[in-house]
């Protein structure tokens, strides 16, 4: 289930309204198609209608609907369902009355699931769905013979697993016995400190041998700790052996399952050498299950782990329904129909397809392959099933019902187009985001890379990407973001803001680790508000400070490395003067920092932040939270804060977003841009901060009261020049975008004549890049 949170403040007797429209790809299980709404309004509702149409091209075979919160009797009166070909309809409208609890309450009977249940004819084996040169594949034969099946149940028994856990484990395994068939065969495996297995190989499910194995599970009890990949490797041996030794086991559909509640902390408890111990002893041959039990269990690991041996996970809650939670998750694997299924598809006439390979295909669910079609090869696309069943190989091909087509399209038009396209696009993303889990390094950078811009192009929510609401502002004039929450996450209440986008490219991260990008150094050299630019000296332990006053629209060069082409520029920006006599204030309103060597470009403004301008690449607000990786770039945006720019072998940077207040002297947003590490740029680095990157010497000596009396003047002496100077103030916002830390300076008047080389006018430049 996938959960977003908003609170939202709403004045007394104001009317507001809320819309939320979202897809969902329906997973056949069991026969049925179900969409699920969680009713829970806790209060009486003056007009409260649940409105369900649907519309599916292969028509409608049944079509039912339930509410868990109503007596079977009132719910038969208040849900109207109705369906004919390719349409149905459920509607639910209770009055206040109907939503009481009792005659003179003021509590809502509303309170659970509404379940819409439904499934399509299915006259053949599979149908083939083609709009704007992309199709959607459905297979889901019938009338099949089951195959038996090999299964090892692999089981926790640590002491975390005391209590509820345990009895309802036992109470589901006993179900699940009494559900193999006569031709199945099965063992089962327990893991606490030790291992422990019941027959140590595969055995048939006879009533003899399910009673003693009913008896075991009765019987057994909680050991110590979690020897997690001892268990695992146990069951897949006994798996290994039955399919080796027992030829009449070879053809039958061969499952392992496990349920844990823990992390593995007996024998191997390493994640990435136990992944690769299952990974190396199943070998492709048969799918894993995973079921984590509670909030403890890392479900991402046990994620990873079903995915590398073609199966999934699933969390099993603590709640008083996990026996059938457990049952429910056997019932859709104790059923196979077919095994090693490929379907096949013309090479020259289809790309970019989804997954297309499957271990097992399992009664009453449906296997889903999309695609692209190349151009004027739609009358070459077919496709061809081929698999393993019961005693036989299982072959079928798929057309195209051309005129079906044409009639759908003229009743559905672009909205059949858009659905096709998206189911194509939803799939892909789903993949690349289940792989992007299996990778480390460059190649999770780069499947990242293709799942964000792909989320971004079709605008799906996804870890990540964000929700925006709108309509709706914060105090700073902001739309707000509704995050997901990850399925292994705390409840969103309880955790702080997390990344919102992650673009990543195909090369290597930096070496330095990135926590070092984020350590900020005491003091800093950088140029921030009118445009005050701040020149810290270490090994004088002192700060310089002078100002630049240029025209709005100006582009100054503040850093620039001839020996790489680093550069980094600003444009000014202009603010009305605060009166009569006094300069219209100038800020950095946007930047642009170059890396020619690979291509990188970062243009920045107070609004967005854009990735190689231009070249369609995605453009990020200061409301994302993002990692970005290019080449030896990386780029960290700290949502309405900062974001900071790291090259490897180069520098690192920070770049401060200044938001204005509506009563602040300055009318518009600005920019800040500050070095938090230069020593790896070249000795010839140049610009109005870069030329300030390596070691120089200055002295001040003659102390004494300037003409303001509250400061003192003082005598300079640099780069072979005699300067007065005065000790003044400066900020540093480095730290704190908002309030900013006082930093004391030597200020070095007229533009920092005399500082710098040469005069402020030779530093500017035509534009950003």
């Amino acid at each position: 289930m996938e959960q977003f949170a908003i609170q939202v403040t709403i004045s007394p007797r104001s009317k507001a309204t809320f819309r939320l429209t979202y897809e969902e790809v329906l997973r056949r299980k069991l026969m049925l198609y179900d969409i699920v709404i969680k009713v829970k309004p806790k209060q009486l509702v003056q007009h409260f209608e649940i409105d369900v149409d649907i519309f599916e091209p292969r028509g409608i075979s049944k079509l039912d609907a339930q509410a868990s919160f109503l007596p079977k009797e009132l719910a038969a009166q208040l849900i109207k369902k109705s369906f004919s070909g390719k349409e149905g309809h459920v509607l639910f409208h209770p009055t206040v009355g109907q939503q009481q609890s009792c005659p003179t309450c003021s509590t809502t009977l509303l309170n659970g699931d509404f379940k819409v249940t439904y499934d399509v004819n299915r006259d053949k084996a599979c149908d083939l769905l083609v709009a704007d040169n992309h199709f959607a594949h459905f297979f889901a034969p019938q009338n099949l013979t089951k195959l038996n099946k090999n299964v090892v149940f692999v089981i926790d028994i640590s002491s975390s697993m005391g209590g509820q856990k345990v009895k309802q484990t036992k109470e589901a395994l006993l179900k699940i016995l009494g559900d193999l068939r006569p031709g199945d065969y099965f063992d089962l495996v327990l893991f606490g400190s030790a291992v422990q297995s019941w027959r140590g190989s595969l055995v048939q499910a006879s009533a003899a041998n399910l009673d003693a194995a009913r008896n075991f599970v009765q019987h057994f009890s909680l050991a110590g700790s979690t020897n997690l990949n001892g268990g695992l490797l146990q069951g897949i041996e006994i798996l290994n052996k039955a399919q080796g030794s027992l030829p009449e086991l070879s053809n039958h559909a061969s499952i392992l399952i496990m349920l844990t509640d823990g992390e593995p902390t007996e024998g191997v408890t390493d994640h990435t050498q136990i992944l690769k111990n299952v990974r190396d002893a199943i070998r492709g041959k048969f799918p894993l299950y995973n079921l984590g039990f509670g909030h403890d269990v890392d479900l991402k690991f046990l994620e990873v782990m079903s995915l590398e041996n073609n199966g999934r996970v699933q969390r099993i809650y603590e709640d008083h329904d996990a026996t059938q939670q457990l049952q429910g998750f056997y019932e859709q694997v104790a059923n196979p129909l077919l095994r090693d299924v490929e379907l096949l598809y013309p090479w020259d006439a289809v790309s970019a397809l989804t997954q297309h390979h499957h271990k097992q295909y399992y009664e009453g669910s449906e296997i889903i392959v999309a695609g692209r079609i190349a151009d004027h090869k739609l009358s070459s696309f077919k496709a061809d099933v081929q698999a393993y069943g019961e005693g036989q190989e299982f072959k079928t091909t798929c057309l195209v019902d051309e005129e079906e087509m044409k009639k759908l399209l003229r009743e559905r038009g672009h909205m059949l187009e858009n659905h096709v396209e998206r189911l194509w696009a939803y799939l892909t993303i789903q993949e690349l985001l289940a792989k992007r889990m299996k990778l480390e390094g460059a190649e999770k950078a780069n499947v990242s890379a293709k799942a964000l811009k792909m989320s971004l192009a079709y605008q799906f929510v996804t870890p990540l990407t964000s929700m925006t609401i709108r309509g709706m502002a914060d105090q700073d004039g902001l739309e707000p973001l509704i995050d997901k929450a990850l399925e292994d996450s705390l409840p969103l209440e309880m955790v702080g803001p997390r990344k919102t986008f992650v673009l990543l490219a195909s090369q290597p991260s930096p070496t330095r680790p990135s926590s070092e990008v984020q350590q900020l150094p005491n003091q800093v050299t950088g140029v921030d508000t009118d445009p005050h630019f701040l020149i810290h000296v270490p090994q004088k332990e002192d700060t310089l400070c002078f100002n630049i006053n240029e025209e709005p629209g100006v582009v100054l060069s503040l850093v620039q490395d001839p020996d790489t082409g680093f550069s980094v520029n600003g444009q000014l920006i202009g603010n009305e003067a605060s009166g009569p006599g006094k300069h219209e204030g100038t800020y950095f309103g946007r930047l642009g920092i170059a890396n020619p060597a690979t291509g990188f470009q970062l243009e920045v403004t107070p609004q967005n932040i854009t990735l190689n301008p231009g070249s369609g690449r995605p453009i990020f607000s200061w409301r994302d939270q993002a990692s970005l990786r290019q080449n030896e770039v990386v780029v960290t945006i700290n949502r309405k804060r900062n974001l900071v720019v790291s090259v490897e072998d180069g520098g690192t940077f920070e770049v401060v977003l200044h938001r204005v207040w509506k009563r602040s002297a300055i009318c518009q947003d600005f920019l800040g841009f500050y070095v938090l590490d230069s020593h790896r740029m070249s000795a010839r680095t140049h610009g109005l901060l870069g030329q300030f990157f390596h070691p120089f010497d200055y002295k001040v000596f003659d102390l004494h009261p300037g003409s303001d009396p509250t400061k003192t003047d003082a005598t300079m002496v640099v780069k072979k020049r005699r300067l007065t100077v005065t000790r003044g103030l400066q900020k540093d916002y480095s730290k704190d975008p908002r309030h900013g830390a006082e930093v004391t300076c030597w200020f070095i008047h007229n533009n920092g004549d005399g500082l710098i080389d040469g005069v402020h006018t030779d530093y500017i430049v035509p534009d950003i890049f």
